[in-house]
């Protein structure tokens, strides 16, 4: 994913694909912009009347027409300005709101060896920062970008119809103009692109600073992350105060060279009025459009600024969605017939993750897994047990070799199908800060109150649950802080027993528990594994004694394969394992 700084603005084009359904607000703001800049402009043909007719002619009649004139134009333009306003903010507000929701839908289908490589934090300052950028560059920024060029255009044509001489004044200087906005405008645009990707590093260091409170403040470590916090903050200070000070640069120089090109038509105007070679009300409705273009000008100068931001923030977010998701259901789909045997095989699979491509996680593996059986993983760490399981859950893909489920390859099915065929309950489960019964209803949100509650039951959860403040309405806390260790283990267990897997996947749910916690558990387990396919990474014995078989694993390596009692015979490494890890259950 390269970031490719484009020096214009031309990025902004990419963002019509999400306007285009808002065409006809954006046809309408149009129309509204349109008049009310031709409103606008006539506004001069009254100051004209009103010095030549009303000043020069003493006649009061005319003065009150002239008058009346400019005072029903200017009616005319605020309800026109309102239209455009609301109908251009409103269309704002809409498109930063479906690109957050796009960038989110595509975010969440991504694999996960993205994640590896690209932090949670920078990718919430692109859904967050990014977008509400963008609604307000949109919602106000663009309007006004193209309201002060329509203006500056048409009163560019007046200024030509009222005095031709003093107009070619005027546009000798646009180049002064337009040469510093394009040169600093290219340098806000890298210093926005700089500013947004800052302050992304700064909210990453927050949220893992926040998410590890507890690490934090047990190591005494608070006037660290201050300090370190202090210096992210400070960075991405430095990258804004350059980034104001460019802009600050090009509105000022654009401010002086404007007005000097108007003082210098105003004396050359000034002169001719003297001479009798034009009327006073010519120049006055001369000095009206100059003045138009002026502060079209330095409007134009100022939205640049914020366009170039609103480019660097598109850039960002196009980015994310060009990303292609390495997992996704193939063309030639196979269904999931209800009648495929819950069986897994592992074929001569060799495996690296992104992130570590020379390092293999598993190597040369052939393992299978029989319908309606335990297959225990037992390995020391880093045998690649966890790796499997990622692989079956297809999180990745394996370099070679083939993972079939009911004979079929894993990647001629569709990873969703596959993964409502399994339920895992890991080490350390996932809760979410909702309720109990969003937490276990999470995966089959179909199921009913009574379903929900019938799995707590079997999972030995419901008594816990019944005494938490609002039962089953509690809610969590962020990752489930409220519970206990064996309470989130049985919250995770009744979510897979109402899923009512085909394949059940236990990073051994029991291996950090008291023993009150673990008879619990336990009991649980044996009620969700019966008649169904069952792969346990085991660390304790008395989970090994009642697997059907179990795989030694080591370096990503099938070391070898059998029961307990032979391989208590046969694998040197078994056995050191068993007198290591499990020897306090043997």
């Amino acid at each position: 994913m390269g970031s490719k700084h484009n020096s214009n603005l031309s990025i902004l084009l990419r963002l019509s694909t999400f306007v285009s359904p808002y065409k006809w607000r954006v046809t309408a703001a149009l129309i509204a912009l349109v008049t009310t800049a031709s409103l606008t402009l006539s506004i001069g043909y009254g100051v004209r009347i009103l010095i030549d007719q009303g000043f020069a002619q003493q006649s009061l009649p005319q003065l009150t027409s002239a008058i009346q004139f400019i005072v029903a134009l200017t009616l005319c333009i605020a309800v026109g300005t309102f239209f455009r306003f609301y109908l251009v903010s409103s269309v704002g507000e809409r498109v930063s709101a479906d690109i957050r929701l796009a960038v989110f839908n595509h975010v969440i289908s991504l694999h996960p060896s993205y994640f590896e490589t690209h932090s949670s934090g920078d990718i919430m300052s692109r859904l967050t920062t990014d977008t509400t950028l963008l609604q307000s560059i949109i919602g106000s920024s663009f309007s006004m970008a193209m309201r002060s060029a329509l203006m500056c255009v048409g009163a560019i044509i007046m200024l030509f119809a009222t005095n031709f001489k003093l107009t070619l004044i005027v546009l000798a200087s646009v180049p002064f103009v337009l040469v510093p906005i394009l040169v600093y405008g290219r340098r806000v645009r890298a210093l926005s692109r700089q500013s947004q990707d800052s302050m992304a590093d700064v909210g990453s260091y927050a949220g893992e600073a926040i998410e590890h409170i507890k690490t934090v403040q047990s190591f005494g470590s608070q006037q660290y992350e201050k300090a370190a916090f202090a210096v992210e903050v400070e960075k991405a200070f430095e990258v804004g105060r350059q980034r104001v000070q460019q802009r600050a640069i090009l509105i000022s120089g654009v401010i002086v060279i404007v007005f000097s090109a108007i003082a210098g038509m105003l004396w050359v105007g000034g002169s001719d009025v003297i001479h009798g070679q034009m009327s006073a009300g010519d120049l006055g409705a001369f000095v009206f459009y100059a003045i138009m273009v002026a502060s079209s000008m330095a409007t134009i100068s100022e939205v640049l600024g914020e366009l170039q931001r609103a480019a660097a923030a598109t850039e960002r977010l196009i980015e994310i969605l060009q990303v292609k998701s390495e997992i996704s259901a193939p063309d030639d789909l196979v269904p999931i017939h209800p009648t495929m045997p819950a069986e897994i095989v592992f074929d001569s699979v060799n495996f690296s993750y992104p992130s570590r491509p020379g390092q293999h996680a598993i190597k040369q593996l052939n393992l299978t897994a029989e319908q309606g059986k335990v297959l225990a993983l037992v390995g020391p760490s880093g045998a690649g047990k966890t790796t499997l399981f990622e692989l079956l859950q297809r999180f990745y893909d394996p370099q070679q070799g083939q993972i079939r489920f009911g004979g079929v390859d894993i990647r001629q099915l569709d990873p969703n199908d596959l993964r409502r065929q399994m339920a895992l309950v890991p080490q350390q489960p996932a809760l979410f800060s909702q309720d109990v019964l969003h937490n276990i209803r999470y995966g089959t949100p179909e199921a009913s109150d009574e379903q929900v509650i019938a799995a707590a039951k079997k999972a030995h959860a419901h008594e816990f649950i019944e005494t938490l403040p609002q039962g089953y309405h509690s809610f969590l806390g962020e990752r489930g802080v409220r519970l206990s260790g064996g309470q989130k283990q049985r919250i995770a267990i009744a979510r897979a027993i109402l899923k009512d897997p085909k394949i059940l996947l236990l990073d051994e749910a029991t291996s950090a528990l008291d023993s009150e916690s673990e008879h619990h558990v336990q009991q649980a387990l044996e009620a969700l594994m019966k008649g169904r396919t069952t792969l346990i990474i085991a660390h304790r014995l008395s989970t090994i004694q009642h697997a059907d078989k179990i795989a030694v694993l080591d370096g990503g390596t099938l070391v070898d394969i059998g029961d307990h009692q032979s391989l208590m015979q046969s694998c040197e490494l078994y056995q050191r394992l068993v007198a290591l890890q499990f020897k306090h259950l043997t």
